[in-house]
């Protein structure tokens, strides 16, 4: 996985057209850490982070999100919105978001994953057995498709965020909604990205921020990540989708929230 160009075209539910809200594209022969110019500082937090998640049966949070767009006029919108995650490792999730433009809901059960559109009473199925990492990575591949800090649910986090680093810095501690947290910034040739982890023995990502280089007017993907729980009570029934009464079933997953969207940005 990459952080490269595709990282900008889909974020837990945003449509394709309007938002065709997302993160996509191929990127450059990876680089290892070594081979980049990346503080140890820097690259030790983000290797501890990393460690951590991966290492984590099951975890939720809540989150919210700020996307940015630049219409053909050259202003800049940003599209907000909120919404959870609850994962169970190696291969269960369940993405809620809500928003002006999309009420979604993203259910996987290690083999079929489902996006339902509460406004519309609409949904669509793909089959993808594996893991969460082999997930994510077939959504992107094969649908342009991409949840929210997707980057963050990988089993590695560090090898795929790192691997095609240029630079990356420590700036040492702040806050990030009362949380005290390590600032780390990074550069990639279309991308440059910032995280902030907090202290202590639970290194969890607190804040995450993507700008595309490549685009017209730099635009940014933000999100905030709370809530945190990492060892949440779950009910098998939350990685189970059964279709609502007269649910209408679409072919294409990017359909769904296409037809939530109500509104074109190109």
């Amino acid at each position: 996985m990459s952080i490269e160009m595709r990282k900008r075209r889909w974020s837990l539910g945003k449509p394709l057209k309007l938002v065709a809200l997302a993160v996509l594209c191929a990127g450059l022969p990876a680089q290892s850490m070594a081979e980049t110019r990346i503080d140890a500082d820097a690259e030790r937090i983000l290797k501890s982070m990393s460690a951590y998640l991966g290492g984590l049966k099951s975890f939720s949070f809540e989150f919210d999100v700020d996307d940015e767009y630049v219409l053909r006029t050259g202003e800049k919108v940003q599209i907000s919105a909120w919404g959870t995650t609850t994962v169970a490792r190696p291969g269960q999730g369940h993405v809620v978001r809500r928003g002006g433009f999309a009420d979604l809901d993203m259910v996987y059960d290690g083999k079929v994953f489902t996006v339902y559109g509460r406004k519309t009473n609409s949904y669509a199925q793909k089959e993808i057995a594996g893991n969460l990492d082999a997930l994510i990575d077939a959504l992107r591949d094969d649908t342009g498709l991409q949840l929210a800090a997707g980057d963050l649910l990988y089993s590695d986090v560090a090898a795929g965020l790192t691997s095609e680093a240029e630079s990356g810095k420590y700036w040492g501690t702040t806050l990030i909604n009362g949380v005290e947290c390590h600032y780390l910034s990074f550069r990639a040739r279309h991308v440059d990205w910032q995280i902030w982890i907090s202290t202590g023995d639970k290194p969890l990502p607190m804040k995450y921020v993507i700008t595309s280089k490549w685009m017209t007017g730099a635009p940014q993907y933000a999100i905030r990540i709370n809530k945190w729980n990492t060892s949440p009570k779950i009910e098998a029934s939350q990685f189970a989708f059964t279709p609502p009464a007269a649910a209408k079933k679409l072919d294409d997953l990017l359909a769904v929230p296409a037809n939530e969207a109500g509104l074109e940005i190109e």
